[in-house]
């Protein structure tokens, strides 16, 4: 596919659910900037997952490469990506090429283009454990990318201090915000629809709870979303969350609704559906659409999760978090108060879960803390920075 060059060419390229939907107003601001021609390739490394954030905000794939495959390794992925990306960077010839975040995706193509001497614009730089096994593999990957970025994009200003502590020349960093915030904000504000009045039902969810939540109302049931399915999490720690979850379904039975969106990984499956599949207050579901996924998150009480985009996302809708996790790479969201750390212990989350429960000041000060994260316009400060290069 040969493209004639007009302006500042700009290859985004991702391959996730996370990845699309940080990138999806990114992309839009690139299409309305005038010296700028955007073009978009997918990795498509999570298919259908990503399918459905492409839907939600009405982006057409220029390169689709189609890698997903049952049980792919992280070898055979990152293999994948070096022989498919190679010819899309010598035909589309991009001046830059823009990635987000820490995935596979991210680490190869921002080696393939360090290879063909392209430009790269990293979006989401700078987040650091400084443990390479914590997450696995994520950190690696986004220090890897870190290593070749032409012009990183840090959410927070302590990202910015990572990267100087790195050797990054200060000109090359622009603070912006996260732009999971201008996504997250634009989803919000749909309308909710008949399919997700009729998951509301499914989960035993009145859909009148948003308020309630927030000023300790006795209206019930409260909503516990969860998310668990980190690599580093497989095994023992899964199943201390799941023995977490289930003390809090029998503690508070019809106080609460627990929903769980639970990863394909046949790690995660048949721990999850094994304990915690007999609960009639725990909702096991099929991995969400990012749309009814977020109507669910603006209706909670409380996320559990060992996630990385739902620490900044939750805050962004005034929803406390606690991260199953012993390290994170987002430590302003602790620091401000919208997040605690709690490991995967199952007696320090059961415990976090009911000190929130019994102390409504305690609570109600993380729900109302400020999100570190941005204000909804980061991704019109990146194409800023992009256009001052």
């Amino acid at each position: 596919m040969k493209i004639t060059h007009s302006g500042t060419r700009v290859l985004s390229i991702f391959g996730t659910r996370p990845e699309a939907v940080k990138m999806a107003p990114v992309v839009r601001c690139l299409e309305r900037t005038p010296g700028v021609e955007s073009l978009v390739c997918v990795t498509a490394q999570h298919r259908q997952m990503l399918d459905q954030v492409l839907y939600l905000f009405d982006i057409k794939p220029d390169i689709d490469l189609n890698l997903m495959t049952p049980d792919q390794s992280l070898a055979e992925l990152t293999a994948a990506i070096f022989t498919n990306l190679e010819p899309v960077l010598k035909d589309t010839r991009p001046d830059w090429v823009f990635i987000q975040g820490d995935t596979t995706t991210v680490m190869a193509t921002a080696l393939l283009a360090f290879y063909h001497r392209i430009r790269v614009g990293h979006v989401e730089a700078g987040l650091r454990t400084w443990d390479k096994w914590q997450p696995f593999p994520e950190e690696i990957n986004r220090q890897v990318a870190s290593l070749v970025t032409d012009l990183h994009f840090a959410p927070t200003e302590w990202a910015r201090q990572n990267l100087l502590r790195q050797n990054v020349p200060s000109e090359k960093i622009a603070v912006t915000g996260n732009p999971v915030i201008d996504a997250l904000q634009l989803v919000a504000e749909k309308p909710v629809t008949a399919s997700v009045r009729s998951l509301f039902q499914q989960v035993g969810l009145p859909e009148d709870n948003v308020v309630d939540r927030l000023v300790g109302d006795t209206h019930y049931p409260r909503l516990i979303l969860v998310t668990a399915h980190r690599r580093e999490n497989f095994g023992a720690p899964l199943e201390q969350i799941c023995s977490a979850l289930k003390k809090l379904a029998e503690i508070y039975r019809d106080e609460i609704r627990i929903v769980y969106p639970v990863h394909l990984n046949p790690n995660v499956q048949e721990p999850v559906y094994r304990l915690l599949g007999d609960y009639p207050n725990i909702s096991l579901l099929p991995p969400m659409d990012y749309y009814p996924f977020v109507q669910l998150l603006k209706r909670s009480w409380l996320v559990l999760t060992d996630s990385g985009g739902l620490q900044e996302e939750a805050p962004g809708l005034g929803v406390p978090v606690l991260v199953m996790r012993d390290v994170t790479e987002r430590p302003e969201g602790v620091e401000a108060g919208t997040v605690r750390l709690v490991g995967t212990n199952m007696d320090k989350i059961v415990t976090q879960v009911c000190s929130l429960w019994k102390d409504p000041e305690e609570y109600l000060s993380m729900a109302r803390a400020v999100n570190p994260y941005g204000d909804g316009q980061a991704a019109e400060r990146i194409v800023q920075a992009l256009l001052k290069t």
